[in-house]
């Protein structure tokens, strides 16, 4: 029942999104560089392409787990897959260089809340999004992130190091002490989400008792 209901929110999602996603369809089909990957349009629109994909390789990790008995094999080969693949696309899109790139220097907004008015509805859920899969599929993978406390600290720490990177490689953005706090909430809000299906230390041990078996 959750996988279908995950199903149609990422198809409404889509269809929301419809207009802007196929403005860069003619060049993502044509293979060009320009006009898809570096756009936000059409890292999306190729995130949305590959889910196939990405799903043929979650069974296929899961086909291999069972083959070896290593425990439940659905549940940690699609956390591998989604906090890889839900993960890469959003910073790949944050870390796009602006127009100035390389030549205005790196700018840091360390006062909290205060860009927060300034981001809008539409970048406020950009910011959430970034790391929601690092939050809600990290702790169903590995049982030492598996407490809220934790989680948070993993958006946090990940949200930082692109703040850092954004102003040492001077992108033309804007490194905000906002980002990095939407970033962690998306995390785990993402993470109490998947909070029944996280990996408890006791069943790691099992499993690698039984591999080792």
């Amino acid at each position: 029942m959750r996988a279908v209901l995950v199903v149609v929110c990422i198809a409404g999602i889509a269809y929301v999104l419809r207009r802007p996603l196929m403005m860069a369809a003619p060049q993502c089909l044509a293979g060009r560089w320009h006009g898809c990957y570096d756009t936000e349009n059409g890292v999306l629109l190729m995130m949305l392409a590959g889910l196939p994909g990405a799903g043929l390789v979650a069974w296929a990790l899961a086909r291999w787990r069972r083959a070896a008995g290593a425990g439940p094999a659905w549940r940690l080969s699609l956390a591998e897959v989604g906090m890889v693949y839900g993960t890469v696309p959003f910073v790949w899109i944050t870390m796009m260089p602006g127009p100035g790139a390389g030549i205005v220097p790196g700018r840091v907004s360390l006062v909290p809340l205060r860009d927060l008015a300034t981001m809008g509805p539409l970048g406020i859920a950009g910011n959430l999004l970034i790391f929601a899969a690092l939050g809600l599929f990290a702790p169903m993978r590995f049982a030492v992130l598996a407490s809220v406390p934790r989680v948070l600290a993993l958006g946090a720490g990940c949200s930082a190091l692109v703040e850092v990177a954004q102003y040492v490689l001077r992108l033309d953005r804007v490194s905000s002490v906002d980002d990095v706090l939407v970033n962690a909430a998306g995390a785990v809000l993402a993470g109490l989400a998947s909070r029944r299906w996280w990996r408890s230390g006791a069943e790691a041990g099992r499993c690698t008792e039984r591999v080792a078996g």
